[in-house]
């Protein structure tokens, strides 16, 4: 199965009803956050699409503002405290420390190091997709949902379904144009996949802080309902490993579920697919 050309590091990346330019689908992409970010649309008239896109833009820069590392004046650069953070981004970091303690720094935000602030670069995109939908859901800024106008979320391959019903495909982690599983989203459900793909050995194990190597070529966790969670869950998940990540998913949120794509043998169970069982 072919696949529309996407930005190499994408791991989730939208097929035949969620792409731009098919049935009836229109896509608007930008860099944003460092990683490209697309909304797509079925239904909804050209300046819908554009006052959507304005509301997310404004909406992106502003959590890039306060939660990017690289930019010394930022929040989460002069973090000393949670009692210091904003009220609009305290759930992220609220997240990110119940991950990191849950899965006993599998998850670290503080892997750099004691005396410098978090690095919340494993769920912040996620964050900022929550706020995304949840802004196009309220209507703000001149957005009003159309009625029958269904709506997609996707930041660097982290999705949200803001309205109607979309078919995502996780790429296969070996390479080339294939897919190896094809996710239904609807109802406000999101999904992420943390995995190698182009970017090679970049998750860290925030327990070491030095670069992973395990059997997992790629995780992807869907959520009913948080993009944030997804995100997260799914670095977790990868550092854990299939039999650990796959236990610590069932006892602290049963409402997800995990895909796991092994290097190596086949992986048993129903929704973990190994590449030799393509």
């Amino acid at each position: 199965m072919k696949i529309p050309r996407v930005l190499p590091a994408l791991a989730i990346v939208a097929l035949a009803v969620g792409c731009g330019g098919r049935r009836g689908v229109d896509s608007a992409e930008w860099t944003a956050m460092g990683t490209i970010a697309r909304l797509s649309f079925k239904g909804g008239d050209a300046p819908v699409r554009r006052a959507a896109c304005e509301l997310v833009r404004s909406l992106y820069g502003e959590i890039e503002e306060k939660l990017s590392i690289w930019r010394p004046g930022s929040e989460v650069s002069l973090y000393t405290s949670l009692d210091g953070v904003s009220s609009r981004t305290r759930p992220c970091y609220e997240a990110a420390f119940a991950l990191r303690e849950r899965s006993e720094g599998a998850f670290n935000p503080f892997w750099r190091g004691a005396g410098k602030g978090p690095d919340l670069g494993g769920i912040a995109k996620g964050f900022a997709v929550d706020l995304a939908a949840e802004a196009l859901s309220a209507g703000t800024q001149g957005w009003r949902m159309p009625e029958g106008c269904a709506v997609l979320v996707d930041l660097g391959g982290n999705l949200k379904v803001v309205s109607g019903e979309w078919r995502t495909g996780i790429r296969d982690p070996s390479g080339g144009d294939g897919v190896v599983e094809i996710i239904t989203l609807t109802n406000g459900m999101a999904c992420a996949t943390s995995g190698e793909y182009m970017r090679g050995k970049h998750i860290r194990d925030g327990r070491t802080g030095l670069p992973l190597s395990n059997d997992v070529a790629s995780v992807t966790v869907v959520h009913p309902s948080s993009a944030m969670l997804a995100d997260g869950l799914s670095t977790t998940l990868f550092v854990l490993g299939r039999e650990k990540g796959d236990e610590f998913l069932l006892k602290w949120h049963p409402e997800a579920f995990a895909i796991w794509v092994m290097k190596t043998g086949p992986a048993a169970g129903s929704r973990r697919i190994a590449p030799d069982e393509r």
